[in-house]
């Protein structure tokens, strides 16, 4: 196959397709190596209130002084404000991050000028969220602890609505060091700030042309594409669609969308939940098996919290981009990724888990 440029449908950004560059798509795939695990002995968060942290914003499952906030078939969390849970029997927290990002208090940020530049106080909050298994990253959680993981995703993402303050929410998860988690026990992290980030923002514009132009939600459109074309497809269900984008910035870059359309991550019932989470932990679990185990990135791209009516075109999903090749100075210089790796081609790979 030829080199070429492909347009994302989205954002309109332009990415190489360079198959061709000398090596066959399973040469990428690294050779398995074996994961440094770091001692319990000293984590950080194999018990974060011994280690400096404050009572948790939020902790499953309840103790006498908590109350359930919702529930699922062999899933729940419930709400664990100002209650210091026993050292060994919560499987889930959220905390605040005692490093963080932005800082929370009253008032919202100030936006204000410096010479030409316009500057924003830091105000957000950062949170982590802590699973309680010191070995068992996402992929390997059970199914009902992997829904409750999402599901404390969405409530304290629902809480996070009474605040006026905040424009977006990031829910991301950091796996291994090359993906920029600095601690190994398995945690994710909740970050709210004042503004709509410039990748989210590009994205709701090209939904937002694209409804106009097609009266369409674009990334129904995708779906709808694979699903005729087949060949991207890696996972399916039910209500869940996984696939390797056929513009994909990254080789093995796996999406992960909810069948029915839905703009908010909030308002996903929780039989799409399952879905999607389900789709993620076995497309992990292939990219454990079949890319050596590689670091990587998931985050979810849902609509901003404020405007809601505004959103309608815009479809909430998943993104996982394994760190499999290290952007160099045409990608830097250009702001044009370089894939070596055809996404059917990485598919086909990931399919292939025995």
């Amino acid at each position: 196959m030829n080199s070429e440029l492909r347009q994302d449908l989205v954002s309109g950004d332009w990415i190489v397709m360079a198959p061709g560059r000398g090596k066959k798509p399973d040469e990428f795939t690294p050779k398995p190596q074996k994961r440094i695990r770091a001692p319990i002995q000293g984590c950080p968060f194999e018990d974060p209130q011994k280690s400096g942290n404050e009572a948790p914003l939020l902790v499953y499952p309840h103790t006498k002084r908590t109350h359930t906030s919702f529930s699922a078939k062999g899933a729940s969390v419930r709400s664990g404000v100002g209650v210091y849970p026993h050292r060994r029997s919560w499987k889930l927290q959220i905390i605040q991050n005692k490093y963080p990002a932005l800082s929370h208090y009253d008032g919202c940020a100030r936006l204000f000028k410096r010479g030409p530049y316009s500057l924003m106080d830091g105000r957000g909050y950062h949170n982590i969220v802590i699973t309680r298994d010191h070995n068992k990253n996402f992929s390997h959680l059970s199914s009902a602890d992997a829904l409750s993981l999402f599901m404390a995703f969405q409530q304290r993402y629902r809480s996070s609505l009474k605040d006026p303050c905040l424009a977006y929410i990031l829910i991301f998860h950091n796996w291994g060091p090359k993906a920029g988690a600095s601690v190994y026990h398995p945690h994710y992290q909740m970050i709210g700030i004042p503004v709509i980030p410039p990748d989210v923002g590009h994205s709701l514009d090209g939904s937002a042309a694209y409804f106009k132009k097609n009266k369409k939600c674009v990334h129904c459109a995708m779906i709808e594409w694979e699903k005729k074309n087949k060949r991207r497809i890696i996972f399916e269900n039910k209500n869940a669609i996984a696939f390797a984008p056929f513009v994909s910035r990254e080789p093995f870059e796996v999406r992960i969308f909810p069948k029915n359309h839905s703009s908010y991550f909030e308002n996903a019932s929780v039989r799409d939940l399952q879905s999607v989470v389900s789709l993620l932990q076995k497309s992990l679990l292939a990219m454990e098996k079949r890319l050596g185990d590689p670091d990587y990135n998931f985050f979810i791209h849902t609509a901003p919290l404020r405007n809601k009516k505004r959103y309608h075109h815009y479809h909430w999903h998943i993104e996982i981009l394994p760190k499999i090749l290290i952007s160099a100075g045409f990608e830097l210089g250009t702001g044009i990724e370089i894939t070596v790796v055809d996404p059917d081609e990485a598919a086909r790979i990931l399919r292939n888990t025995k």
